[in-house]
């Protein structure tokens, strides 16, 4: 059982102009894969998603902005939650816009949701987290988590946002550094 507790409600919600806001991030690492044709070591990325508690398919960690927090804090809170992952969030990728059948409310009758989504370079893999009893963790490649995921957004998010900027960014990776480089902020 998990120690830490994972945050409900719905009181601290932020809105602006009608939409939901939302973060979230893509969790990812770098594994070791050999080449058998050129006999080389190359790095791989492998993406972490979750389970969705509403039907099939997979997602990234997400959830309600609140009031009393950075979008940046939110996005890294919802995947310790929900994925029981800890890392060094990167730059922002972009906000995805969408439309949630549970989550209509009185500030957002439409359902409509702004999602501000960021990568997460994973560090550490919780053994216990708030949501381990509704949540599975599944280590996908990018190809394999396109196909998987529920939601065109995230799978947008995933395609034209992470795979571009990690393509931008994989033009020469040294074994100890990131492609996905740091903003100004330190993330």
């Amino acid at each position: 059982m998990s120690d830490l507790v994972a945050r409900t409600g719905r009181h601290q919600q932020r809105y602006e102009a009608g939409c939901r806001l939302v973060a979230g991030c893509i969790p990812y690492r770098y594994r070791d894969s050999h080449d058998e044709f050129d006999r080389k070591s190359r790095k791989t990325v492998e993406v972490l998603m979750i389970n969705s508690q509403s039907g099939p398919g997979l997602l990234f960690p997400k959830g309600g902005w609140e009031n009393d927090e950075t979008v940046e804090e939110a996005a890294i809170r919802e995947a310790l939650e929900e994925a029981g992952v800890r890392g060094q969030l990167k730059e922002f990728l972009g906000y995805y816009f969408f439309r949630s059948k549970t989550h209509q409310d009185e500030y957002s009758p439409e359902g409509l949701c702004k999602a501000a989504m960021f990568p997460l370079l994973v560090t550490e893999e919780l053994q216990s987290w708030p949501e381990q009893s509704t949540r599975q963790r599944r280590w996908l490649s990018i190809h394999e988590a396109a196909k998987q995921c529920r939601h065109p957004w995230m799978q947008e998010a995933l395609v034209e946002g992470f795979s571009k900027r990690l393509a931008d960014h994989m033009l020469s990776i040294e074994d100890d550094s990131d492609p996905i480089k740091q903003n100004s902020d330190g993330r």
